[in-house]
């Protein structure tokens, strides 16, 4: 039993002779010169929307989400259904859609991508370093403060 499904959208051309399909998300009829394909069935292009944003899915050649009986935006399903994976630095988990930081096979909540030693946050731009899991600060690194030969105070 699939529980999910990515589907494409398509636009189709109303042929004139042709009898006009019913939509999908109204039930009116498609007197429109063109309507979506999408899910097996035909839409109006304003009547294939997010069930969560409204926002309009009828983009050629978009995809749309499927699950649950909820068809969805990329952004939705990943925010309702998406895998989400843990901070390195807080073991928190991280939402599929939040923007993040990463350092090799780490990855890092915004906030918490900071000197694990002393919290500095970094700017674009700024040196870090990884040692031992850890991000590290230039000071903190050169300093060796991370196997004990000299105490640091927090800043």
């Amino acid at each position: 039993m699939v529980l999910e499904k990515e589907e494409s959208v398509s636009l189709v051309s109303l042929q004139s002779r042709e009898k006009p399909r019913g939509c999908a998300g109204c039930n009116g009829k498609i007197r429109d010169r063109f309507m979506l394909q999408a899910l097996d069935r035909y839409w109006h292009e304003d009547c294939l929307k997010c069930a969560c944003c409204d926002c309009r899915l009828g983009r050629v050649g978009s995809t749309l989400y499927t699950r649950a009986n909820l068809i969805l935006c990329r952004r939705d399903y990943l925010r309702l259904f998406g895998v989400t994976g843990n901070c390195a630095a807080c073991s928190k988990l991280i939402p599929a859609f939040e923007m993040v930081m990463r350092a090799r096979d780490n990855v890092y909540h915004l906030d918490c991508f900071a000197c694990q030693l002393c919290r500095q946050r970094f700017c674009v731009g700024d040196k870090f370093f990884l040692k031992n899991n850890m991000i590290l600060c230039q000071l903190d690194y050169e300093g060796g403060h991370l196997n004990g030969s000299t105490e640091r105070q927090p800043q």
